[in-house]
């Protein structure tokens, strides 16, 4: 396991547990995002065509916000070896092109029959403002998983 991953699993994780990145999300991850999935939305891509919006500038894909999410929970917490059950979310307000995230990650509560555990997951502006707002069920790595 590298330096940056982590695991926490389901009997180390405790409600209230809380896990957060920043990362900057620059213009080249928004080309290669629409490049990979063929979403070249304008509003994502054409800065002349996104300031003519209600938003003035051109914004992050919700989708690529949710694979910042889905990095948090399979690397750094719970970490290494977590699978996503579900992700759900809703976007709230726009990212901007070129701009840094925070990603929140708390856990909100341990489904101890499944052994899974429930988190809150938001993405916040530089701003400091709740751009994004979910929650995920995870299952936690196991204590003897390589």
């Amino acid at each position: 396991m590298s330096q940056k991953e982590s695991r926490h699993t389901y009997d180390s994780l405790k409600i209230g547990d809380i896990h957060e990145i920043h990362r900057f999300v620059s213009e080249d991850d928004v080309l290669t995002f629409a490049r990979i999935t063929g979403d070249d939305n304008p509003i994502h891509v054409d800065e002349e065509y996104a300031q003519s919006t209600r938003f003035g500038h051109r914004v992050v894909h919700g989708v690529l916000q949710l694979g910042l999410i889905s990095k948090v929970l399979g690397r750094d917490f719970p970490g290494s070896g977590s699978i996503a059950v579900s992700i759900s979310c809703r976007f709230l307000r726009p990212v901007r092109v070129n701009s840094e995230v925070r990603v929140s990650v708390k856990i909100i509560e341990k489904l101890e029959k499944r052994g899974y555990v429930k988190a809150e997951t938001n993405i916040y502006t530089e701003n400091n403002k709740l751009a994004l707002a979910g929650e995920a069920t995870i299952i936690p790595p196991r204590e003897d998983a390589p």
